[in-house]
């Protein structure tokens, strides 16, 4: 891993700073509609990605996308389907899940924002152009949203920044949580 690194160090004793994810994926559990609600939005987002991962020119990458796709399309099949029952459900759980909708859209289009890792793989052929999901994207989550009588938010200020290590200030506890055991008991081995 270099710099004396180790599994453990990587994955629980990096700095807010030093992870690089969406902001969507660290959204807090509310409650039902807004797991629900997240969990959708991204796997639409990761089977996208995926399906063109199989066409990858890294083999490695290809094969990793034709085994995990199976457990995605699963994913967008549950989330879809509650998305539905919600949305066309009773008063209470639609309107849960158009408040949560109206969270945590924002919070999307940072999965088509371009790092410049993922530019670079994308010239390359090993990664897709994430521009060129976002329409088919758009697409599928309407169509599922149109199905759960739930409307996309109007008026959204998207949100941007988590691909580069700027988080929102649900990320502190998440890690405060992942990382206690590390950061409790330096050095202990697992």
């Amino acid at each position: 891993m270099g710099n004396g690194a180790t599994e453990d160090s990587v994955a629980m004793l990096r700095m807010e700073h030093e992870y690089k994810n969406a902001l969507l994926v660290e959204q807090p559990n509310r409650d039902f509609a807004y797991v629900i609600c997240r969990q959708f939005l991204f796997d639409v987002y990761h089977q996208l990605l995926l399906k063109e991962l199989m066409s990858s020119k890294n083999e490695r990458i290809s094969a990793i996308a034709h085994k995990s796709i199976k457990e995605v399309d699963y994913h967008v099949d549950f989330s879809s389907t509650w998305m539905k029952r919600l949305g066309d459900g009773t008063d209470e759980s639609n309107k849960r899940l158009s408040e949560a909708m109206g969270f945590l859209w924002r919070y999307s289009m940072e999965l088509f924002e371009p790092t410049e890792t993922e530019t670079l793989i994308a010239e390359m052929s090993v990664g897709p152009d994430l521009g060129e999901l976002k329409p088919v994207y758009l697409e599928k989550v309407k169509e599922v949203l149109n199905e759960s009588n739930i409307e996309l938010p109007e008026k959204t200020t998207f949100q941007y920044g988590g691909k580069t290590g700027r988080h929102t200030e649900y990320m502190g506890y998440i890690l405060a949580e992942f990382q206690y055991m590390q950061r409790a008991y330096p050095n202990m081995q697992w």
